[in-house]
């Protein structure tokens, strides 16, 4: 049996056979199953006692010219790990060689020497980055199940000093459900303004989880020990991460952008409250709530939205009968929403999580 390399030389003798009698590569090649580009390969000189071509083509890997010699790396290694330079990144070391008139390497060899040595670390003694995991997924198919809260700030008449409005909102029906303003931020107030709602409100042990984000009443040892003694459950958002918590950033959103808000700083303590206290009444018994089918969040805490939104379902349906010419689709949605989901997985589909606005 003939060899490879035997039967590749036997063809190449037959298609130099053709060409010289007048025939084109191309057309040659295809009467006997070949590529013109593979004729072209077998043709190259052939490399390897094995006669195998593939060794011809094979790459060999060579330096590129302007390679640092091993000599200039180990120099440019230990100048990075010297005294002088040993807590620095190479962005700050490379232009004070350039101050003192030197020139070892670009910035971005000294990062790749760097790299290969397994030193592109932190080189300072901070703390490097944490991973962060989200929160866990909550969801509210009922009143006084989840409450979101958070403090903002109200201007007064001193600059540089504000008023704080401490305000817990229920996630299943967006009812502001307790609210207080002071003068400062202190894990003591809220802690006392958690029990004041959980008394109001009949909360029993085990029912209800507080969503807050990382400041520091949320986290202050206080609000953990009335937590705790309340039996009711703490999440919270990743650090500097206000997505985690969108239900209350659009709830204070919503009150500051209404008309009622003073255009003048607020003056004193009192007028704070007040203000506050009819803006509550406003958004909890006036508001039609986007997000829960346009109903106030006190009907639907109070669970009478369903009846509510039925009797809209009707409504429409009966305009519909009347004229039915006027209407080229359904008619409008009026179905009661039944979960609210708080920083749902992302594998989940959950439009009810995307309605932020208020």
């Amino acid at each position: 049996m003939m060899s490879s390399l035997a039967q590749r030389q036997a063809l190449l003798a037959l298609l130099a056979e053709a060409c010289d009698a007048g025939s084109r590569l191309r057309p040659a090649c295809a009467q006997i199953g070949l590529s013109e580009r593979t004729v072209q390969r077998w043709q190259r000189p052939a490399a390897g006692d094995d006669g195998d071509l593939r060794a011809s083509t094979k790459r060999v890997a060579t330096a590129p010219p302007n390679r640092l010699s091993d000599t200039e790396r180990q120099a440019a290694l230990e100048l990075l790990n010297s005294e002088e330079f040993k807590d620095l990144a190479p962005s700050q070391i490379v232009p004070r060689l350039a101050d003192q008139g030197r020139f070892v390497a670009s910035e971005s060899t000294l990062y790749r020497l760097l790299r290969g040595a397994g030193q592109l670390t932190h080189r300072r003694a901070e703390r490097a980055p944490q991973p962060r995991s989200r929160p866990r997924a909550l969801l509210a198919c009922r009143p006084d199940q989840i409450y979101c809260w958070d403090i903002s700030y109200l201007p007064t008449e001193v600059r540089g000093s504000y008023f704080y409005l401490y305000l817990f909102v229920d996630l299943f029906s967006r009812m502001i459900v307790g609210w207080q303003v002071y003068d400062n931020e202190s894990a003591e107030r809220a802690g006392q303004l958690l029990t004041d709602i959980c008394t109001r409100q009949q909360i029993t042990p085990q029912q209800l989880t507080v969503h807050s984000d990382n400041g520091a009443p949320m986290k202050g040892e206080t609000m953990l020990a009335t937590l705790q003694r309340l039996g009711v459950a703490a999440s919270r958002s990743r650090p500097a991460v206000s997505n985690d918590n969108p239900f209350s950033e659009a709830l204070f959103r919503t009150l500051k952008y209404r008309p009622q808000l003073p255009v003048k700083p607020l003056p004193s303590l009192l007028h704070a409250r007040r203000w506050v206290t009819k803006l509550v009444h406003w958004y909890n018994q006036e508001h039609r709530h986007s997000a829960i089918g346009f109903v106030t969040p006190e009907q639907r805490h109070q669970q009478i939205d369903q009846s509510l939104l039925r009797n809209r379902a009707a409504v429409y349906a009966a305009a519909r009968d009347r004229h039915p010419q006027r209407w080229s689709g359904s008619t409008r949605n009026w179905t009661h929403i039944t979960e609210v989901h708080l920083n749902p997985e992302k594998s989940t589909d959950h439009k009810v999580s995307d309605r932020k606005a208020a």
